[in-house]
């Protein structure tokens, strides 16, 4: 039964080139700790050749002005260890936790789906590096093995059924010992105990995994006791245990912390376009996407103008909510950035936390004789357009209110009908009108916005002659009216309204159109609402 293994070496530095992909080609070293006593507590590569080492100090490391210098942030780690987990359940179901830069995968099953082991191995180390984590890929038939393989070859690593402790035997036997030595989750005891067998091992001579394999299992267990066994085992890659699977909650978020703040929008566009192609490709390997992002900006702390006390923990949240799951990290980009436009934050940015809640991928089949919809992308980026310079209520469908009043109605999310429905609805309802009544035209009231208000000439309480000062084409004598019609209503508000209405045909010269008369009783006002086409 093959198992695999994701190790992510040096994971704080990791987490930290995952959040700063500009840093890949310079020396970074991870400080921990509060001033003046930060230390470093991990490197890279480059930066160890430079003689940067953890356990140093900051003002050490800053002797070198080659070397960037970050502090660690929990915040990245979660989400790279986040994008770690998703890496492995892209390809397996069966996935165990084993620490914050391990991840362990069952692989029984899937070479019928998904190919050869090494072509598994090769898929698992691109979709790591699409999630922005270089990391170490080993195969074997047994978990344990995995594990030692991963964190002792760099690359991607297969080792066939059978040949473990051969393949094992060249590595270093403080292997064995990593993830006590440098877990952060271990107490200092923990970490003792191993050192001390670690330094038993050197006295013995025994330097790689080979040499402990060697070793008599009777005297290595009078002096070692089962611990000693067990490392032996792990050694020549016979361990068998059972995963412990994890399950994972379907949590996607990406976040960034910034050393100094920032103000403009350009600058914020450019780390929310990473985080979002980091959010769509975590989302993209698990066969999914979004229909609500949720940004919240943490502001740095400020007095105000009349110099009152400062206002702390200030965070500016805002939510966009999309009509349809969609997985466009530039068309995601844009609707923020239009949002943020209307919304701007007021006070500088020192944190970004991006969260997407996960929702199945559409599925739509056009009809042949239906006519083509807009794309959804294009026509939210476009109602996002218009919102920000007509105002976000002005925009969208208007839903009719359970109400007589002449306004009764509001806005709602414009969403194209194609994506309401299904293309086998849409085929049913789209049946040609067979009734005569149903080919006829329908007349339908043009509404003035606002109304315009008329001087109105009366007859015995009937309008004989309407005449509008703004709009001299509506004018006249009346020559046929019906009403009035008296509507009222939320009487119980301060919004009370009662008007009667009617409806009239004017004749202006040779000209002859119908329009609707409103009389305001409340307010006491005539006005002409609107024409009939």
């Amino acid at each position: 039964m093959p198992f695999a293994c994701i190790y992510v070496p040096n994971f704080p530095v990791a987490a930290a080139l995952r959040a700063e992909p500009e840093l890949q080609a310079r020396a970074v070293a991870i400080l921990e700790g509060k001033p003046p006593l930060e230390k470093i507590v991990a490197v890279n590569e480059k930066a160890a050749r430079m003689g940067i080492a953890p356990g140093m100090a900051k003002a050490q490391a800053e002797l070198c002005s080659e070397l960037a210098l970050r502090p660690r942030s929990s915040l990245q780690e979660s989400a790279a260890h986040a994008a770690l987990l998703d890496c492995a359940q892209s390809f397996s179901p069966c996935v165990e936790d084993a620490a914050c830069d391990t991840a362990l995968l069952d692989l029984a099953g899937m070479e019928s789906l998904l190919g050869s082991l090494p072509k598994i191995s090769r898929a698992i180390y691109h979709r790591a590096a699409t999630l922005g984590l270089e990391a170490n890929v080993a195969v074997a038939s047994n978990p344990d093995a995995a594990v030692l393989a991963a964190r002792g070859f760099s690359g991607i690593t297969v080792i066939p059924s059978g040949q473990e402790a051969e393949r094992l035997g060249p590595l270093s036997v403080e292997v064995l010992f990593a993830d006590r030595l440098e877990g952060d989750r271990l107490e200092g005891d923990e970490k003792k105990a191993a050192g001390r067998l670690l330094e038993t091992l050197d006295r013995w001579g025994i330097r790689n995994l080979r040499g402990l394999a060697a070793l008599p299992e009777v005297s290595l267990s009078e002096r070692l006791g089962q611990e000693g066994l067990r490392l032996q085992q792990l050694a020549r890659g016979a361990a068998s245990r059972t995963l412990v699977l994890v399950e994972v909650p379907p949590v996607f978020e990406e976040a960034v912390e910034l050393e100094h703040g920032i103000v403009l929008l350009e600058p914020l566009a450019f780390l929310l376009n990473r985080l979002l192609e980091q959010l769509c490709a975590r989302l993209g390997s698990r066969a999914l996407a979004t229909q609500e992002l949720c940004l919240t900006l943490e502001l740095e702390n400020f007095s105000s103008l009349n110099h009152q006390s400062p206002i702390n923990n200030q965070q500016f949240v805002r939510t966009l909510r999309l009509p349809l799951p969609m997985l466009d990290a530039k068309v995601f980009l844009k609707l923020l950035q239009l949002d943020l436009n209307a919304h701007p934050p007021g006070a500088p940015i020192v944190k970004i936390l991006l969260a997407a809640e996960p929702a199945r991928p559409r599925s739509a089949q056009g009809g042949l004789f239906l006519p083509p919809s807009p794309e959804p992308e294009k026509l939210e980026l476009t109602l996002a357009r218009i919102a920000g310079m007509v105002g976000e209520n002005k925009v969208g469908a208007l839903e009719l209110l359970d109400t007589h009043h002449p306004e009764g109605f509001r806005m709602q999310r414009f969403v194209a009908e194609g994506t309401q429905k299904s293309s086998g609805e849409q085929n049913l309802g789209a049946t040609a009108p067979d009734s005569a009544e149903e080919k006829s035209a329908v007349t339908a009231l043009r509404r003035f916005r606002p109304p315009l208000r008329a001087t109105v000439t009366l007859e015995n309480g009937q309008p004989t002659r309407v005449a509008c000062p703004k709009k001299k084409e509506v004018q006249g004598d009346v020559l046929w009216k019906a009403g009035p019609w008296r509507f009222s209503g939320d009487w119980w508000e301060r919004e009370a309204w009662s008007r009667d209405e009617w409806d009239l045909a004017l004749r202006n010269g040779e000209n002859l159109a119908l329009y609707r008369l409103v009389h305001d009783l409340l307010g006491g006002g005539w006005f002409v609402e609107g024409t009939y086409d």
